[in-house]
């Protein structure tokens, strides 16, 4: 709840906590209000909470890559991709040459995990494995990075749309996202679908925008890969790359980012210079 005092014939606010906004200003919609002790209170549904509340402000929305930017699931596939392996008779992989397999959807992982020149039957029988089985055993492989649940948390406070577009398949990814982040409402979650191109194939960034109801120019798109930037610049998107995941701090900076960050926090900085969002007061 905001406290506000009138002067002459506008509403100033009073310092409480809440984060404001002087950009992109229009109608609020649900709000109730009454007079307490001289002061008018404002309450109802806004995202932001406090000035915007009052004046409708409509923060710019972020996408979100999901592994190697939001959570750290890499051991979790692997343990997943190496039990599959092993059960259709064929070598494991250490954890680091399954870093460089993942990131371009399920479909591209069992090409890279199986011998080279593999049936399209045993490829088709390790997805299977690997899907069985990591269904049943992700959570124990898969934390959220440092920072990241601070973060969403500071951004849900301000109202900025939030989306997650991931190259991993859509019931996997709808499942993690519900799984760890239940108090996050995102506005959007997509994961790889069939019929549909992935990253870095625009196609689901704009679906998002679309769904955001904002357009293009107004989104800013965060991940770990050198795919996740170039969607970006294809849809048109504002793009932040992240040094904690699972891809090559160099190669990320030669696919011309407009920020890099090295812990989550540095994201509402670049936000607060490149969007909607306002510093707190």
């Amino acid at each position: 709840m905001l406290a506000c005092r009138r002067e002459s014939r506008r509403i100033v606010p009073q310092q409480t906590g809440c984060i404001c906004n002087k950009f992109f200003i229009r109608t609020i919609v649900a709000a109730t209000q009454s007079r307490q002790g001289g002061t008018l209170q404002i309450s109802g549904l806004c995202k932001w909470g406090g000035w915007c509340h009052a004046h409708g402000v409509t923060p710019q929305g972020v996408i979100f890559d999901l592994d190697g930017t939001l959570v750290d699931s890499l051991s979790g596939i692997a343990a997943s991709l190496n039990r599959a392996l092993a059960g259709l008779g064929l070598e494991p992989h250490s954890l680091r040459a399954i870093r460089g397999f993942i990131g371009n959807g399920v479909g591209v992982l069992m090409s890279r995990a199986a011998p080279q020149g593999s049936a399209a039957s045993l490829l088709v029988a390790l997805e299977q494995a690997f899907k069985a089985d990591y269904d049943l055993t992700w959570p124990q492989g898969t934390g959220v990075y440092p920072g990241v649940a601070d973060l969403l948390a500071e951004l849900q406070h301000r109202g900025v749309p939030l989306a997650v577009l991931s190259n991993k398949s859509h019931a996997f990814t709808t499942a993690m996202v519900s799984g760890l982040f239940p108090g996050v409402a995102f506005a959007a979650v997509l994961g790889q679908r069939s019929g549909i191109a992935h990253k870095p194939d625009p196609a689901g960034a704009m679906e998002i925008a679309t769904l955001l109801g904002q357009p293009v120019q107004w989104l800013t798109m965060v991940g770990d890969s050198t795919m996740d930037l170039e969607t970006a610049h294809r849809a048109g998107m504002r793009a932040v790359g992240v040094t904690w995941g699972y891809h090559d701090r160099d190669l990320l900076a030669a696919a011309r980012p407009d920020m890099m960050i090295d812990s989550p926090e540095e994201l509402l900085g670049f936000l607060e210079t490149h969007s909607s969002l306002s510093s707190p007061p």
